[in-house]
């Protein structure tokens, strides 16, 4: 054997690992049960990678997270729990002692009631353990009716839930 052929088949392993990495997924709805979009959730190097795509919401920004329990009873969704905060840390990407897992940048929704983002949650993972999306007691994302001000305790002054999904691995 050359000395080549480990890394050879290294590299070669490489697409394949990231092709069984594990994904996830949300439908988003509302309190009426209507679906207003959808999430994806994959790996990426510092936390998971959400891409968001919405319809159907009031224009102006939305604090969004992700929850704590994997559940979205209508019509407030306060079954999801809190935000993901596996590290006990406070809340908001501003706040000098740090950030819930859970915790993203605010979603700009145009004057059509759509938005695409794509956002990384630090400290979340698809894989097991803490800030894990696809633990036990499972976890949602929730959109909120006002903006995150990126640093109050425990949502950011963010308002109603006004849209969730249980993210579902794929």
């Amino acid at each position: 054997m050359s000395r080549l052929e480990p890394l050879a088949a290294f590299l070669l392993a490489l697409p394949l690992a990231a092709a069984a990495a594990p994904s996830a997924q949300a439908l988003l709805r509302n309190s009426a049960g209507e679906e207003v979009g959808q999430a994806a959730f994959s790996p990426a190097r510092g936390g998971v990678r959400v891409r968001v795509a919405v319809h159907g919401l009031s224009p102006g920004r939305h604090g969004i997270h992700i929850h704590a329990a994997g559940k979205c009873e209508p019509p407030d969704f306060k079954s999801a729990g809190g935000p993901l905060n596996p590290a006990g840390k406070q809340h908001g990407l501003e706040n000098p002692a740090g950030h819930h897992a859970g915790d993203l940048p605010n979603l700009v929704v145009g004057k059509d009631g759509k938005a695409k983002a794509s956002f990384l949650a630090r400290g979340a993972t698809l894989g097991e353990g803490d800030g894990s999306l696809l633990g036990p007691e499972g976890t949602a994302l929730v959109v909120h009716a006002d903006p995150d001000d990126g640093k109050t305790d425990p949502a950011g002054n963010s308002g109603a839930r006004i849209a969730c999904g249980v993210i579902e691995k794929r």
